[in-house]
Formats: structure tokens, C-alpha cells, sequence
């Protein structure tokens, strides 16, 4: 004959604890409240002793502060009399180069991780990813920002992942260095979304070398819908563009990075600058990533070149690049510089202003800078001034004007 006490024990456990409080009134018989109290009452102790060890143990072992600890317990209970397998999670990611900081953020994303089986789980996964190439702390970083990998499927989740972007990256340097920027690829069935988009690229001239671009930079254009893949080598093929040409990628970039309506803004604000509808689309064609740019960045950028330099718009729209450039720590200071050149007449008649803005910081300061040194010896002062500023205003653009004036008049 069953013992009464097992089959009550089994009865209660059936029942959360706060039902059974909820069902012990007053006019319960005094056997019965007592009886159940007393039960209820085991069964809070034992709950609590469990709850207990759980929180303990991961503040004491795994290292988690005391509200990550109470957060987990909550659904999680660790059993102490099983410790020794909880531990067996740890030494197996340790020897794998988990440090302790990357165990406790591995475990505070996926508690049940402590859980898992060692030989029959874990440990293939981790093997499979080492043996592919993921050595060192490359791993740990991987595990602890895509935690999913050790939860999921070897075989249905990870090795799936690894295989397609391997088709496109070749080498498992570049998959792992695209995961490491890009944490999410570990997240989506890339073969069915980006999959289809890439046969797609390849199949109206994308080279294999730009898709793999793509896939290690810009691997979220991949993820658009398909309609919105064709939109844009519609469009560049109609500006001439050739899809195997890097340029091409690169609108294809812009024109995905952007909404319809972000893109009928943007030609609108050109358009208040004194651009035409011809000087935007050419523009795109020659460098499409201006359109990428903030609306106000290319009016407080365009309102330089045309009302401080006299520049005409359809300067800045034969040379776009022109306004991808810094304000404070380019354009400014290498003007100001040029400025004080004019003024001593040190420039050549046919100077292109523009193309100073192109050079690099050590061109610029060996042809227009330290050649000069000689003749006007704070010329540098003027330079590292003026970029040491992070909006100048205009009084400071007065004085700037001013000190020129007097250079300019000691001349005389």
C-alpha cells in the first residue's frame, strides 16, 4: 500500500504554495489548517534553503552582484547536492580561456548555462568553434556577446552559420573578425535572407570581392527586403554605374541606408542650396556616401564654401567629397592658413583652393605650413589655434581676418 504521507507530499507539490495558503480560510476543521500550514511550511523552508544556495553560490562562485544573483534565482534553482556538476560548467569554460569577468557575463545573460551537460553539450560546441579557428580570446568574446551558440543547436545553429559565412569571407579570421563587429550574425538564418540578396548582387554584376565587402562592413544592407535590393541596382544602373566598380556598392549602400522619404528630404535640401535636380544625381554618381551626411552638416557646410569662400554651388556638386570633411578640424584652419598665404602672395596665381581640403594632415602641413615657417613664423600658432577650437564663431573668424590685415600691411 502507497505510504499517505508520499501521496500527500505529491498532492501538495501539484500546487503552487500561495494557492494553498489561498485555500486555508477559517472555517477550514483545525486538522486540516494545521495539517496543511504544516506542509505549506516544509515546503517554504525547503524552497527557501534551495533559493538560498542558488543565490550564494552565484555571488560567491560565479561572481554576480546581489540583484543579479536574486534576479537568476528566480528562475533558476541550483541543486547543492549537485555542485560538483555546476562546477564541472566552470572549469570547462576556464579551460577554454573564459577569464572570470567573461563567465560572470556569460552567465548573468544565460543563468542555465550552469545546468547544461559538460561531455554531451557544451564541450562539442566549444571544440568545433576552437577547431574552426576561434582561438585565444577571440572565443570567449564570441560565447559571452552571442550566448545563444552554446543553447542552440551544434549542428542546426552554429555550424549552419559558420558554413555560409564562410562561402563568402574564405577565411575564418575574416568570419570571426565580421562576428566580432557584427555580433548579430550569429542571430538570423543568414542563408535564407542575406542568401537570396547576395545571389541576387551576383546575378546583376556584383563581384565576389565587393559581396565580401559587404558581408565583413556593411552585412545589415544584406538584410533588406528584396524589393528593396532591386530599387537600388535599378537605380544606380540607370545613373551608368557599373555594378562590379566599388562606387557602384557603395550608392547601392547609401540608397539601402535610407528611406524614401529621408531621400526626397535630402534632395529637397539641396535643392534650397542652389542645386539643381542634374547636380544632385551627378553628384550621387561621383560620391554618393554626401548623401549619407546630416541635412544641417551639409548646410552649415555648404554655407562656408559659398558665403566665407565664394564658392559656387556647382563647384561643391563637381567635387561632393568636398562636403564630407570636418568643419572645425579641417576645413577652418586649413583656410585660415591658405588666407594668411594670399596675403603675403606666397600662392600660385592658378591655386585651386579645393584641393588643399583633399591632402593629408602631413602633405598639408609640409606644402603650406612648415615651407613657410621661414617668412612668417607664427603661421603654425595660426593653424593648431584655429583647430584646437571646436566651433569658432564669428568674432573669432574676425580676429582670425584681422591678423592677416596686419601681415598683410607690414608687407607694405
Amino acid at each position: 500500500m502507497a505510504n499517505p504521507t508520499l501521496k500527500r507530499s505529491f498532492f501538495l507539490s501539484c500546487f503552487p504554495t500561495q494557492f494553498l495558503r489561498s485555500i486555508i480560510t477559517p472555517q477550514s476543521s483545525t486538522i486540516c489548517r494545521k495539517h496543511l500550514l504544516s506542509t505549506v511550511s516544509d515546503s517554504d523552508k525547503s524552497l527557501s534553503s534551495v533559493s538560498s544556495f542558488t543565490v550564494q553560490y552565484l555571488m560567491n562562485t560565479c561572481g554576480f552582484p546581489l540583484q543579479d544573483a536574486l534576479s537568476a534565482s528566480k528562475k533558476l534553482q541550483l541543486n547543492e547536492n549537485k555542485s560538483h556538476k555546476h562546477q564541472s560548467v566552470l572549469e570547462l569554460l576556464r579551460s577554454f580561456h573564459f577569464y572570470d569577468t567573461h563567465i560572470t557575463k556569460l552567465l548573468i545573460k544565460r543563468p542555465k548555462i550552469l545546468q547544461m551537460k559538460v561531455n554531451n553539450n557544451l564541450k562539442p560546441k566549444l571544440e568545433y568553434l576552437r577547431d574552426n579557428g576561434l582561438e585565444g580570446r577571440l572565443l570567449p568574446d564570441l560565447i559571452v556577446s552571442n550566448p545563444k551558440i552554446l543553447t542552440r543547436s551544434l549542428s542546426g545553429f552554429t555550424k549552419p552559420r559558420l558554413e555560409f559565412l564562410k562561402k563568402y569571407l574564405h577565411t575564418n579570421d575574416k568570419v570571426f573578425g565580421a562576428v566580432k563587429r557584427t555580433s548579430w550574425l550569429w542571430r538570423f538564418n543568414l542563408k535564407g535572407i542575406m542568401g537570396r540578396n547576395i545571389e541576387l548582387l551576383l546575378s546583376e554584376g556584383v563581384t565576389s570581392r565587393n559581396i565580401e565587402r559587404l558581408v565583413f562592413w556593411q552585412p545589415r544592407i544584406l538584410m533588406h527586403r528584396v524589393d528593396r535590393i532591386v530599387y537600388a541596382i535599378r537605380t544606380v544602373k540607370e545613373l551608368g554605374l557599373d555594378p562590379s566598380s566599388c562606387t557602384c556598392v557603395q550608392a547601392i549602400h547609401v540608397l539601402l541606408s535610407i528611406s524614401h522619404s529621408t531621400w526626397n528630404q535630402k534632395v529637397q535640401n539641396f535643392k534650397t542650396l542652389g542645386w539643381s535636380e542634374e547636380m544632385i544625381w551627378s553628384a550621387f554618381k561621383r560620391y554618393s556616401m554626401c548623401f549619407a551626411l546630416s541635412e544641417e552638416k551639409v548646410r552649415r557646410t555648404m554655407d562656408f564654401y559659398v558665403n566665407t569662400m565664394k564658392l559656387k554651388p556647382e563647384v561643391i556638386a563637381a567635387q561632393p567629397n568636398l562636403l564630407v570633411y570636418a568643419m572645425n578640424t579641417r576645413i577652418r584652419p586649413r583656410y585660415s592658413v591658405i588666407k594668411v598665404l594670399e596675403c603675403r602672395k606666397l600662392l600660385k596665381k592658378k591655386f585651386k583652393v579645393c584641393w588643399v581640403f583633399k591632402l593629408t594632415e602631413k602633405d598639408f602641413l609640409e606644402k603650406y605650413v612648415d615651407k613657410h615657417l621661414d617668412q612668417i613664423p607664427n603661421l603654425l600658432e595660426v593653424y593648431r589655434g584655429t583647430i584646437a577650437v571646436e566651433k569658432m564663431d564669428q568674432l573669432e573668424q574676425s580676429k582670425l581676418n584681422l591678423l592677416c590685415g596686419d601681415m598683410c600691411s607690414t608687407m607694405k
